[in-house]
């Protein structure tokens, strides 16, 4: 059987590239895109210019603008990063017949079966690395982004490979090479070894991933019980997982810790039912209705309660979904404590149903906003529209705001 071909791309440094694309005059600046260093802001990207001193991702602001005091910081535009995300996955799903979404800024591609496609190209670059190059060249030309590539029999390689030269880099890992491009690399790269794991190999002399590579299968089982399978099929370069385009949506959720610690009751229930709304904008987005309202509550200490609850019918309203979660929250909440971060899930997700309520009719009017309030919002971005119960809150949206994709298994 021919091996599988995969192609993954990773865009480089996309928010700043957007940032830049409205922007012009950031062109060549260090630019950091983030949340406000007098609080708990985050950096969320920052631009090649930056990194040189040491600025990168997750970094908190203040720390990054100690680092580089010249750069210039955004504050950030998710409606519009989205909206390029998608029109890069768009342009990315025409040319393969599988592509499987990552994050905002990355994905796989299985072209498996096109290479004839691309048979005629010749050098390092030939087949699917041509491919990729197209791909390269039309994000670039059309979107005016740059994106970085790399392209091997597997997904494990190709992500690992596609971040070795950025930006803007090509990395080809021919079939049956996958353990002997891997054996430099540091452990850091290492899929499934994070710091705890990285010390203990470190203790045993290893520095590379060749050099995990080197030990055996019982022995790695043996130190790190059925981890040291992952690891050892790693570091060879195996893995057998398909590129799936599309994943069953198990939950939705959104939460943010606050830039700063929050005791008003008034202003908590107010970002309650913000991301309420929001998670109901989720639902309805992808045709989904919710069984189960859960809420996250940190205090400052960092103690921390969750509590969920099950509706009598399903729905994809935020109303319904905050006087769940606002009940939730009058339960664990206390007045004394300040608020460090909050936020909402929604769960046991089905497709509306739709039968005729024993007891509760549904309500037209309230169908007929929620499309509406969709219809602008994916036109003019999210904040369009508002509650005007939520106009007097602060935007602090690169504070440090966690808005994960809806969890996929």
């Amino acid at each position: 059987m021919a091996p599988r071909a995969i192609i993954h791309m990773d865009l480089d440094a996309f928010f700043v590239a957007v940032e830049r694309l409205d922007q012009p005059a950031l062109a060549g600046l260090p630019v950091i895109v983030g949340g406000r260093p007098e609080g708990r802001g985050v950096v969320a990207s920052a631009s090649y210019e930056a990194r040189r001193f040491g600025v990168h991702s997750a970094m908190p602001t203040a720390t990054a603008l100690r680092l580089c005091p010249q750069a210039v910081l955004v504050h950030g535009h998710r409606a519009r990063y989205a909206e390029m995300s998608q029109r890069v996955m768009a342009l990315l799903g025409a040319s393969a017949p599988l592509l499987e979404q990552f994050s905002i800024d990355e994905a796989s591609l299985d072209v498996t079966g096109t290479e004839a496609d691309w048979a005629g190209a010749s050098g390092p670059h030939g087949g699917p690395g041509q491919l990729a190059r197209a791909l390269q060249d039309r994000v670039q030309a059309e979107l005016g982004l740059s994106a970085s590539f790399g392209v091997a029999s597997n997904k494990l390689v190709a992500k690992i490979a596609s971040d070795l030269h950025k930006p803007h880099g090509i990395t080809v890992v021919p079939p049956g090479t996958e353990a002997a491009f891997l054996a430099p690399l540091p452990l850091a790269r290492l899929w499934g070894a994070g710091p705890v794991t990285r010390r203990a190999l470190q203790r045993l002399g290893v520095e590379t991933i060749g050099d995990v590579a080197a030990l055996s299968l019982p022995d790695l089982r043996a130190r790190f019980g059925s981890h040291g399978e992952g690891l050892w099929r790693a570091a060879h370069g195996i893995d057998d997982e398909p590129v799936v385009p599309e994943r069953e949506v198990k939950s939705v959720s959104r939460e943010e810790t606050f830039a700063r610690d929050i005791r008003d009751g008034a202003q908590l229930r107010r970002e309650l039912l913000r991301m309420s709304d929001e998670v109901a904008a989720q639902l309805r987005q992808h045709s989904l209705q919710a069984r189960t309202v859960a809420i996250k509550l940190r205090y400052a200490d960092f103690s921390t309660y969750a509590r969920q609850a099950t509706l009598d019918e399903p729905t994809d309203s935020g109303p319904a979904i905050y006087a769940r979660a606002e009940a939730l929250f009058a339960a664990v909440w206390n007045r004394l404590l300040a608020v460090r971060l909050l936020g909402v899930a929604a769960a046991g997700l089905a497709p509306p149903a739709r039968q005729l309520r024993l007891f509760e009719e549904p309500d037209p009017r309230q169908e007929q906003l929620d499309a509406a309030l969709d219809r602008i919002r994916a036109r003019f971005g999210k904040d369009a529209v508002r509650r005007a119960s939520l106009l007097d809150l602060p935007d602090e949206l690169w504070v440090k705001r966690d808005r994960p994709a809806p969890r996929k298994h």
